[in-house]
């Protein structure tokens, strides 16, 4: 008797181990990564620090929540490093008639990737991996058309955008935290959040549920496609050059570790904005300790890697419970 009770208490103890591991590990990890900053990465306490790591973790946390709300949804936006690109491109050609109007381009070309991904998953049925694979590709591809190589985009307002700040906190930064709390709100308490929700958890109960399916999917996805095209725009602003050849190469990858590693599992029904914030602060300082520890740039790929294996199988032993 005493045999069977230790088998059925063993494998509880893991269950809650691994729900502990994929709720709470995001903070543990930066805890650790924190720690070991301060002990052995010289002026890592300093405010300069502080403050670059702040503004180059923006872009990525903007990526992020936008992948949260399609992951959320059971879904995946592979094409978001290439609308970087693209708004990178866009910019530096619509930047001579004033900053507003470059921003406003830049959001429609975002919203219109978005659509076209939200539209061939939702009405014609693409995979969300196929579909976002392919605007991947094919997006990149324009905005190297539009902009074949380096350009210079100098411009006061820019420049002010990208290095100025409000009692030392960065306007990027400002932007970042502005848009987790606007996610996070519209995820929460909103019926468009729930129907989010309900989506990723089952489509098909959802559909009989009379829940509008396709006309969310979409939203997602141009929801997506604008925050990436932000994402870009401030990512310029702070380089003060539009490079449509590298702005973005990989940043899917950053993204959906930020958002797997945060929490909320690939197979949907949930979004955690909290655990999306600190994974992306996660993977930034990941890849900050390396750099000041003289690592090559390839060792924060096989480290980010091996974090999203962590993070998805510890997700999928919960879900086998």
């Amino acid at each position: 008797m005493a045999d069977v009770v230790l088998r059925k208490a063993v494998p509880a103890d893991r269950a809650v181990l691994l729900r502990r591991l994929q709720e709470y590990g995001v903070y543990g990890g930066l805890v650790v990564l924190l720690v070991f900053n301060i002990a052995f990465t010289a002026n890592f306490l300093s405010a300069e620090n502080f403050r670059t790591q702040a503004v180059q973790v923006s872009p990525i946390l903007i990526v992020a929540l936008g992948m949260a709300l399609a992951i959320g949804t059971e879904g995946v936006d592979l094409s978001v490093g290439s609308v970087m690109a693209l708004s990178t491109s866009l910019l530096a050609l619509y930047l001579g008639y004033g900053p507003w109007l470059a921003l406003l381009v830049v959001l429609v070309g975002g919203a219109a990737v978005g659509l076209l991904n939200g539209s061939l998953i939702a009405f014609v049925g693409v995979q969300p991996i196929v579909a976002t694979l392919a605007l991947m590709v094919g997006v990149r591809g324009l905005a190297l058309v539009l902009l074949p190589q380096l350009k210079d985009v100098r411009n006061p307002g820019m420049a002010s955008l990208g290095s100025g700040d409000v009692v030392g906190i960065p306007y990027v930064v400002l932007i970042a935290v502005a848009l987790a709390l606007v996610v996070g709100f519209t995820v929460r308490r909103t019926t468009f959040g729930r129907q989010l929700l309900a989506i990723g958890d089952s489509r098909p109960a959802a559909q009989l549920a009379g829940l509008p399916v396709r006309r969310v999917l979409v939203l997602v996805y141009i929801c997506c496609g604008m925050l990436a095209a932000v994402a870009g725009f401030l990512a310029t602003a702070r380089l003060q050059a539009s490079d449509p050849t590298s702005l973005g190469n990989l940043m899917e990858l950053s993204a959906i570790t930020a958002v797997v590693v945060g929490g909320t599992p690939l197979s949907g029904g949930r979004v955690r904005i909290a655990g999306t914030v600190a994974g992306a602060v996660l993977i930034q300082l990941l890849t900050a300790t390396l750099i000041k520890h003289d690592l090559p740039p390839s060792w924060t790929q096989i480290a980010q890697g091996a974090v999203i294996v962590l993070a998805v199988y510890a997700a999928r032993e919960r879900g086998k419970r």
